[in-house]
């Protein structure tokens, strides 16, 4: 691995653990990096842990302290290839090398349409794609719901319980929860409707009587020829790693086929293998009208997408769609460099071994505690959930792992789950030993 030279090499200590720390977290030159942060930065930008990263590599963040943690986070399933992956680098160096920004919309350039095109091929269906590039994941969710309006002339948009879908105006009301996300901040935007999710752990139901249930909602409040689209995330992510019961997505896709309303799936946190295959509508061969993508799709560079039908994308007058920094031509390099790392190392096929392992292990230390509800998950896209419907549990347990080094995130309605969302390409000790520490801070 090629860490910072200011971190010393793993050792163990008396009981024969490995030690990775060389301060307390966070340690001193973190600290006073936080002092300076305080008078800079607004407050209510927050951090999970106060350490500041001075390099990185696979499954490893190295501190200014020279503290090596392990990474089980992935800057929330982002850098899924690799921190960075090496592919990426040489393509954002190469690229930054030629030429930085033009606007896709003034000159455009090769990398964009390579990027459409992989997207085209890789997201769910054999039917012909189109597909145009933005920023980030609210700005993907926000540009599907536009396009659906236009394409059907109906307002209104169905979302779920435990649904997150971003902090724009729009995309505030697409999501349920309210803090930290939407206190304060409305008025939000209109003909916004939630029906309740398939949540199999609280509400008992297969996904058939689940999707019986949200069809009558939306049946009964908005009515299917109102509807433009029905927008949800396969495997919910900040609402807590929900995992729809088995049928649940199918039945919805079908409703939405039957009476003409899109079906957008909000793959930002569950796609480029996270789940164990490219896509997670993949595991039940669900295919959308629309899907959003952001977060894994590019290295860690700002990238996000909206890839759909062609008669669909196609309908949107010229002008209609698009953005000053859409496709930055360096985003774009690295994307193809973190698709091509996808394949070359075939990161579905280690996403599942992840799940495996960590499913394997969780599963052992969750029947030894009656504070562990489930651990479920599939692919590197695991969770926690404990019985206590409070955040105070699962605040507990990260920050006893974040003391020992190892960076975990929480998440759920409840804040009462921990997520772990490990890259693709961590080594198995790194992981094994990451385990370990989550597996001594759930057992006190």
């Amino acid at each position: 691995m090629a860490i910072s030279g200011t971190a010393r090499p793993a050792g163990r200590d008396h009981a024969g653990h490995m030690t990775r720390l060389r301060t307390a977290i966070p340690g001193p030159k973190s600290l006073e990096l936080q002092a300076r942060r305080r008078d800079a930065v607004a407050a209510g930008v927050g951090s999970t842990l106060p350490v500041y990263v001075d390099s990185a590599d696979d499954g490893l963040l190295v501190d200014v302290d020279g503290n090596q943690l392990i990474d089980l986070g992935s800057g929330i399933a982002v850098t899924n290839a690799g921190n960075p992956a090496p592919a990426v680098a040489e393509a954002v160096h190469a690229q930054i090398d030629r030429f930085s920004h033009t606007c896709f919309m003034v000159t455009p350039y090769e990398s964009y349409l390579e990027v459409c095109e992989a997207l085209n091929e890789l997201t769910p269906g054999e039917h012909e794609k189109r597909s145009v590039l933005f920023n980030s994941g609210a700005e993907a969710v926000e540009n599907a719901v536009k396009i659906a309006r236009h394409v059907t002339g109906r307002q209104a948009v169905v979302v779920f319980d435990h649904g997150y879908h971003g902090r724009t105006n729009l995309t505030m009301a697409l999501t349920a929860k309210n803090m930290p996300y939407k206190h304060r901040f409305g008025p939000f935007a209109p003909e916004v409707y939630r029906v309740p999710a398939s949540y199999p752990l609280h509400d008992g139901l297969t996904g058939a009587e689940a999707a019986r249930r949200a069809i009558s909602a939306i049946e009964k409040q908005v009515g299917a020829d109102d509807t433009a689209a029905v927008v949800i995330e396969p495997i919910q992510g900040e609402g807590g790693f929900v995992e729809p019961a088995p049928g649940f997505l199918p039945a919805l896709a079908q409703w939405c086929r039957e009476h003409g309303v899109l079906f957008v799936a909000d793959e930002i946190q569950t796609g480029f293998c996270r789940t164990g295959s490219w896509f997670a509508l993949d595991h039940e061969g669900v295919v959308p009208d629309l899907v959003t993508t952001a977060k894994g799709i590019a290295g860690g560079l700002p990238l996000a997408a909206v890839t759909g039908r062609a008669e669909v994308m196609d309908a949107v007058h010229v002008g209609g769609l698009g953005g000053t920094y859409g496709g930055n031509p360096v985003a774009c390099a690295a994307a193809l460099g973190a698709i091509r790392t996808m394949r070359e190392r075939d990161l579905n096929a280690a996403a599942r071994r992840i799940e495996e392992t960590v499913l394997g292990r969780l599963r052992v230390v969750a029947a030894k505690t009656d504070a562990i509800a489930e651990v479920r998950g599939r692919g590197a896209m695991i969770a926690v959930e404990f019985t206590e419907r409070t955040p105070d549990v699962a605040a507990r347990v990260a920050k006893a792992c974040h003391e020992r080094g190892v960076v975990v995130l929480t998440c759920g309605t409840y804040g009462n789950v921990i997520r772990l969302l490990p890259p693709l390409v961590i080594p198995d000790d790194l992981l094994a030993e990451g385990l370990d520490v989550l597996e001594g801070a759930l057992l006190a």
